[in-house]
C-alpha cells in the first residue's frame, strides 16, 4: 500500500452540545494527518471551530466540508476565506456546497432553483474578489453586484486586504453527475457523499473526465474499531437511515438519489418509508450491509488496514474520517501516515 492517499480528520458539525475537537485536531496533526474538516447545517458555523483550531495548530491544513452557499453572499465569503488563510498561514481549505430546498428556503430563507448556475456564479465572484484585478462586478442574475436598485448608490469595490493566495482552493459538495462535472470544470476539488470505492469510481468517470491536474477528491469516510463487525457497521446504518429517511422532501431527496445511482434503489425508497411512517428503528435495518460496509472502514484494526486499499486504489486523494476516537486514527496513520 502507498501513501499516496492523504489522511484527513472530519469532525463535521456539533449535536446538541460543543464539541471539544481539539485534542483530536492535536492528535491527528501529531500523527502526519493531512487535514482537519468541519461542517454546517443549522447549527455550530463552519469556519469559528476551525479559527480556534488553527490557533493551536502549526501544519494541519483547515477545510470547511461544508460552507453553506446560501449562508453567505459570495463577498462575505471571499472575505471570510481570505482572512482565515492569513490567519492560518495559507493552511485554509474553502468547501462550498448548496445544501438541499428544505435548509435554503426553510432556514436560511433563500431560494434554492437553478443551484448549478448560482454555484458556478457564485465562485466566479470569489475568484474575481481575490484576484482583486479591480473593482468587482456581477451582472447576475443570482448575485448582481452593485445591487440594482435599493438606494442606487452601490459602487463597485475591491477587497482592500490582499489574499495571500489568490488561487485559493475551493472545493464542491456535490452528488448529481451534472454538479460533480461543475466541480471537475470550475474548482480546485470535490467533497463526495456516499462514495464506494467500488462503485462510484465508474460512476463518476465521465463526470470527473475533464477535472485538471491536481484535482483533489477529498471523500468523508465514517470509520469505527470495533472487534464486532456488525455493531459498529449500525453506526453507519444508523446515519444512512437518517440521510435517506429524514434529509429531504419525500419526493427530493438528492442522498436517496444517490443511493439508487450506486443500484440500491429499491431498498432505499424502503428505507425511506419507514423512516416517513416514524419507525427509525426498521429504517436503519432496512439499510442494506452491502451498502453500509463499502462507504465506511468498520471493524477490527486489521480488517480496517486491509479495506483501505480500495480508496488507495482509487481516485480519491484525501479520505476523510469521520470519527471522535483517537485510536481510529492511529489505526490509519499506521498505513497512510
Amino acid at each position: 500500500m502507498t501513501a499516496d492517499l492523504r489522511a484527513g480528520l472530519m469532525l463535521g458539525y456539533w449535536a446538541a452540545q460543543p464539541l471539544d475537537g481539539l485534542p483530536l485536531v492535536r492528535r491527528a496533526e501529531e500523527l502526519g494527518f493531512a487535514s482537519a474538516w468541519t461542517a454546517e447545517a443549522y447549527g455550530s458555523d463552519a469556519v469559528s471551530p476551525l479559527a480556534w483550531w488553527g490557533a493551536h495548530t502549526s501544519r494541519i491544513e483547515l477545510g470547511t466540508g461544508l460552507m453553506q452557499l446560501s449562508a453567505r453572499t459570495p463577498a462575505c465569503t471571499a472575505m471570510t476565506a481570505v482572512t482565515m488563510d492569513h490567519l492560518s498561514g495559507g493552511r485554509f481549505l474553502l468547501g462550498l456546497g448548496v445544501s438541499g430546498p428544505q435548509v435554503v428556503e426553510g432556514w436560511y430563507g433563500q431560494p434554492f432553483p437553478e443551484p448549478l448556475a448560482r454555484t458556478r456564479e457564485y465562485v466566479g465572484i470569489l475568484r474575481d474578489v481575490w484576484a482583486r484585478e479591480g473593482p468587482v462586478t456581477s451582472d447576475g442574475p443570482h448575485y448582481p453586484l452593485p445591487y440594482p436598485g435599493g438606494a442606487e448608490l452601490g459602487k463597485p469595490l475591491r477587497i482592500t486586504t490582499h489574499p495571500r493566495r489568490p488561487d485559493l482552493p475551493v472545493l464542491l459538495g456535490a452528488e448529481g453527475p451534472r454538479n460533480v462535472a461543475l466541480a471537475a470544470e470550475i474548482a480546485d476539488g470535490w467533497l463526495p457523499i456516499f462514495y464506494s470505492p467500488e462503485r462510484s469510481t465508474p460512476m463518476y468517470a465521465d463526470a470527473l473526465a475533464a477535472a485538471p491536474e491536481g484535482f483533489r477528491i477529498a471523500c468523508p469516510v465514517t470509520i469505527v474499531v470495533d472487534d464486532d463487525v456488525e455493531q459498529a457497521r449500525a453506526v453507519v446504518k444508523w446515519s444512512l437511515a437518517f440521510y435517506i429517511g429524514g434529509m429531504g422532501a419525500k419526493d427530493e431527496n438528492f442522498h436517496l438519489n444517490v443511493i439508487a445511482r450506486m443500484g440500491f434503489e429499491e431498498e432505499a425508497k424502503v428505507v425511506q418509508k419507514r423512516f416517513l411512517d416514524g419507525d427509525r428503528e426498521g429504517a436503519m435495518r432496512a439499510v442494506p450491509d452491502t451498502l453500509a460496509d463499502e462507504i465506511s472502514l468498520v471493524g477490527p484494526p486489521g480488517r480496517i488496514q486491509e479495506r483501505l486499499q480500495r480508496w488507495v486504489d482509487s481516485p480519491v486523494t484525501d479520505v476523510l474520517l469521520g470519527t471522535r476516537d483517537p485510536h481510529a486514527l492511529e489505526v490509519v496513520a499506521e498505513v497512510l501516515c
